[in-house]
């Protein structure tokens, strides 16, 4: 059987990751066997999203047993509190069509569509409050990755709320043992560690990597308080699964996007340190692009583009612009100015008025070009992004492609 659990935790605390690491542990407790962890990352611009818009699966021979198990356990544990907290769980024999989970992680669905998409495919199922958290449940036993990653999750009981002992120098330190196939534990640029949250929930730290093996071998490098409990879970994290190809006319609030144009603005800076371009993909079409202040020295790149680039954009839809999270500098245009150019005797001349060219206040000669002078370009063609202090759990690092090489 596939358990599928969803919307558990509150911004004051749980994680619907930390109550499947429970239930597995429980599960094999009692003698069952747990035979995957999946979790999946939908739709990261969801109005009712959860903190990281997580949920999980898992594969199980316990049966409707399983079923009661993880039902007892979203009573104990979830956040039912909370007015935004609405759990479900669903249990199928098999797979479900994955047309739900695609729709989940880059469109919307109702509760009433996830209902009847359990109903007609044989589920069982429960929902808590208004069962919100069936959609996420139903996207769960749906998954299919055409690419997927492992993140490995170390947890504090979920009762516990100070500050979480994880040495820093660690992290670093398994960052530059297993990197690049793990990656995203620390932000080397910006010297930052990435991998420990300092929101209220029970994660305690987790790894993110290509494989098993990487994600258990950085592990084995950091000190920290012991924890309560670890779960491995395959994921879709990192593999832009989010990203639909689309034109500038088609796009929609709240999905996210991957768009092919010609810069048509030169960048400006505003309050904030927010950079922001206009990118169109035909004429008379264009959308704004913002490189926001927390994505840090991805900002120095934009400011580079001049109208006429040919770029790819990858971000979300929101509020009428882009957010970029990742940018390809395809061709560049050529970046010139014009000056008065030099007279036959050697001076520069200067000019002689608008729309009257150009005159040497030496010798009195008169031309009407002026010297076209070619900048050349700082800015090499390929991908740039995000540093990881800003990257979004769906969106693919650069460095995927160096660790399969």
């Amino acid at each position: 059987m596939l358990i599928g659990i969803d919307d558990t935790d509150s911004p004051a605390g749980m994680c619907t990751t930390y109550l499947g690491a429970v239930f597995a542990g429980k599960l094999r407790e009692e003698g069952y066997s747990v035979d995957s962890m999946t979790l999946a990352r939908l739709n990261p611009n969801a109005r009712y999203k959860t903190r990281g818009n997580a949920a999980v699966c898992i594969e199980t021979n316990a049966g409707e047993k399983g079923f009661d198990l993880a039902c007892s356990l979203v009573d104990e544990l979830a956040d039912l509190s909370c007015e935004r907290t609405n759990p479900g769980v669903a249990m199928a024999e098999s797979p479900l069509p994955s047309w739900f989970y695609t729709k989940a992680v880059t469109d919307f669905l109702t509760i009433e569509e996830a209902a009847e998409f359990l109903d007609e495919n044989g589920a069982v199922y429960k929902g808590w409050k208004n069962g919100r958290g069936l959609i996420g449940a139903a996207a769960a036993l749906s998954a299919s990755f055409d690419d997927s990653t492992y993140e490995l999750l170390a947890y504090r009981h979920h009762e516990e709320k100070g500050e979480r002992i994880v040495d820093r120098g660690s992290i670093f330190l398994a960052e530059e043992k297993t990197y690049p196939h793990t990656w995203d534990s620390v932000d080397f640029g910006n010297n930052v560690v990435v991998c420990v949250p300092h929101t209220p929930d029970p994660v305690l730290y987790g790894i993110r990597g290509e494989s098993p093996e990487w994600v258990k071998k950085a592990v084995s490098y950091i000190k920290s308080e012991e924890p309560f409990i670890t779960a491995l879970y395959r994921t879709n994290q990192g593999t832009d699964a989010h990203l639909l190809d689309a034109r500038i006319a088609d796009i929609k609030e709240d999905r996210s996007y991957r768009i092919r144009g010609n810069v048509s603005s030169s960048p400006s800076t505003g309050e904030g340190g927010h950079v922001s371009f206009l990118l169109s993909d035909e004429p008379g079409i264009s959308v704004r692009c913002m490189a926001y202040e927390p994505t840090k020295e991805f900002r120095d790149v934009v400011r580079k583009l001049i109208p006429g680039d040919e770029v790819t954009v990858c971000g979300s839809f929101k509020g009428g612009s882009i957010n970029l999270e990742k940018i390809e500098v395809i061709s560049l245009a050529e970046k010139t100015f014009a000056k008065p150019p030099v007279c036959s005797c050697g001076k520069r001349m200067t000019s002689a008025g608008t729309g009257k060219g150009y005159k040497c206040r030496r010798c009195g000669e008169k031309s009407g070009e002026a010297e076209i002078v070619h900048i050349e370009r700082e800015l090499p063609l390929g991908w740039y992004e995000v540093p990881p202090v800003a990257r979004r759990h769906l969106s693919k690092p650069l460095v995927r492609s160096r660790a399969k090489n």
